[in-house]
């Protein structure tokens, strides 16, 4: 029979549901304000979000529900908040990666960049990091590592199972192999002498013409030893491939504003929060920030795997002019076999792949900043809001509905004759196109928004006055550390959702750029490393049975730990130059905060 405590258990769900709400409740009838009202909003979307009581887009919802009932905002202002201009970036951005999944365009890429680096452990890895940080810039970190990680897989069996067939090799071969000789001590040998064994092709091995004596007990453990040793190395190979897959593809999503949601949660809540901001965070300007802190947190967290799970053996990890060994030729191969599966590249692949430079070319040129972009050129006015970032991606989804995905078949051909399908279709998007993070984003906007309208954003702030008599460094360091941490047990975007509105009014509060904070915090809300249930690619990998939750927790901690110092030495160098961060903004001023 179930104890009391299974029961609970089982029945979490529906009790966290019913009771969360009921819980909190005195909040609003003790303090009859709109703060405290807008308050119980946000602590009870929290809970959810936290404990995932109910699906994370569904608690996005709760704010149409409950700002017009504790009458914060009127349900038409909550409701525009769901797909404002930012969401359109999304579901643009979105759209393209579906087509570049579709296609195979993203394995193509990630094969090719894996023959060109071999197959040495340091290299396969600095490989995999690099091609999963790529496509986690422009693709869902999720569909990166569910493709990468048995890519991974798959050549790394495949070292293991050639080093074993190897083993067997040399054991039927004699090279240098003690095992070949304690199983001849045994035979007749009428002069005590072996025989000449031949080896492979013409080379030929002579073993010893010393006669044996008996293994002594501690030669012959230490003989049987290196199998086990082996296993041991294969799996410590496996888990540190594993976690570079997983920890590359949440620090690829920063580099880009579309990378990750967090991203656009920041700059819309930007927008919304400070109305003459104007364009200070767009495209090129956040990748002009994020990448370089991408190329850093990448070297850091490789050495890092290195020192954990390869150790310091620089001849057997990066090959040093060794030749390639057997297991190491039959890896290359089963890479190599991936690529011919794939076959030539096809009229759709290329028609993508050129419709997705042309789109990353019209972001990064539509408002440089040091010089007018075509925006400003073709448009004829200093309002850059006409075009913005979703208007380029839109333009080219659209144009993604149109291209076939094949050449036109010609009525004399021998099959049947007409238009391909195009590149992208609705039914594709409908079962591929993740919904509910649209939604998300949209109910982060509208906390935002109640938060401002209640009031409870300048509350907050005005607790946070005390903040001023700290460096500005070190209130960064610590914000990112109070952020990297609640991340590990909230997603990445009900985090941003709801710190950032805080932040904004506590940076307006004690006169920092806002930037200076919101900035460092959205990146340090994806770098969740150290648990299984943090992130989609901690658990996708976590899934293949390779890594326990301490091998996550003791790697990912020095990890998050890189990540902060990393963003915090970002914002404090190159990022004072590129946002002005040093002098509190005039914009920062004229902002919907009382």
């Amino acid at each position: 029979m179930a104890s009391f405590g299974q029961i609970v258990w089982a029945f979490r769900n529906p009790l966290l549901i019913f009771l969360i709400p009921i819980v909190m409740l005195p909040l609003p009838l003790v303090i009859p304000t709109t703060e405290a009202a807008c308050g119980y909003t946000i602590i009870v979307m929290a809970l959810y979000w936290c404990t995932e009581a109910l699906p994370l887009a569904v608690t996005a919802l709760i704010p149409v529900l409950f700002f017009p009932m504790f009458k914060i905002m009127v349900s038409q202002e909550v409701c525009k908040h769901y797909l404002k201009d930012t969401n359109m970036l999304l579901i643009g951005g979105l759209m393209v990666a579906i087509a570049v999944e579709q296609w195979n365009l993203h394995k193509r890429i990630a094969l090719r960049v894996l023959l060109i680096v071999g197959v040495k452990p340091a290299l396969l890895m600095l490989g995999f990091m690099g091609v999963t940080a790529f496509l986690s810039m422009w693709i869902s970190n999720t569909a990166t590592t569910a493709m990468m990680v048995p890519i991974a897989q798959a050549v790394l069996d495949q070292l293991n199972v050639s080093g074993s067939e190897l083993e067997n090799e040399e054991l039927e071969n004699g090279f240098v192999n003690k095992g070949l000789e304690l199983a001849e001590k045994g035979s007749q040998m009428s002069d005590g002498k072996h025989a000449a064994i031949s080896s492979h092709k013409e080379n030929q091995v002579i073993i010893s013409n010393k006669k044996h004596s008996p293994p002594h007990p501690a030669e012959e453990e230490q003989e049987r030893s290196p199998i086990p040793n082996k296993e041991k190395e294969h799996t410590k190979l496996s888990k540190g491939m594993s976690l570079s897959v997983c920890y590359s593809a949440s620090i690829g999503g920063a580099a880009t504003l579309t990378g990750t949601t967090p991203n656009l949660i920041m700059v819309g809540q930007l927008k919304q929060l400070f109305p003459d901001s104007g364009d200070i965070v767009n495209f090129a300007t956040w990748f002009g920030f994020s990448f370089p802190v991408t190329l850093i947190m990448l070297f850091l967290t490789w050495i890092w795997l290195q020192i954990v799970f390869l150790g310091f053996n620089f001849k057997k990890n990066f090959g040093c002019g060794k030749l390639q060994t057997k297991k190491e030729i039959a890896a290359y191969e089963v890479i190599k076999q991936e690529v011919k599966k794939l076959g030539p590249m096809t009229f759709a692949e290329i028609a993508v792949l050129i419709l997705f430079i042309f789109l990353v070319l019209l972001w990064f040129t539509r408002d440089p900043g040091f010089i007018p972009g075509w925006a400003s050129v073709l448009f004829n006015s200093n309002n850059k809001d006409f075009v913005t970032d979703a208007t380029v991606v839109i333009f080219i989804s659209v144009i993604m509905f149109i291209i076939p995905s094949a050449k036109p078949r010609l009525p004399y051909s021998k099959h049947k004759y007409g238009p391909a399908p195009s590149l992208l279709n609705w039914k594709l998007i409908q079962e591929k196109l993740p919904w509910n993070v649209v939604i998300l984003l949209g109910g982060g906007f509208a906390l935002a928004e109640g938060s401002e309208e209640s009031g409870l954003s300048t509350w907050l702030g005005s607790q946070l006055i005390p903040l001023q008599n700290i460096p500005p460094w070190a209130i960064v360091i610590v914000l990112c550390l109070l952020v990297a941490t609640f991340t590990e047990c909230a997603s990445n975007t009900a985090t941003t959702s709801l710190f950032l509105p805080i932040l904004a009014s506590m940076a307006q509060r004690i006169g920092i750029h806002p930037l200076y904070i919101m900035l460092p915090c959205t990146i340090c809300a994806s770098f969740a490393f150290m648990l299984p249930v943090a992130t989609p690619p901690n658990s996708i990998v976590f899934s293949y049975g390779y890594l326990k939750v301490s091998d996550m927790a003791k790697t990912g901690i020095i990890v998050n730990i890189l990540g902060v110092l990393t963003i915090s030495l970002a914002i404090n160098t190159w990022g004072q130059v590129l946002f002005n961060l040093d002098s509190f903004p005039s914009w920062a001023n004229s902002t919907k905060i009382p």
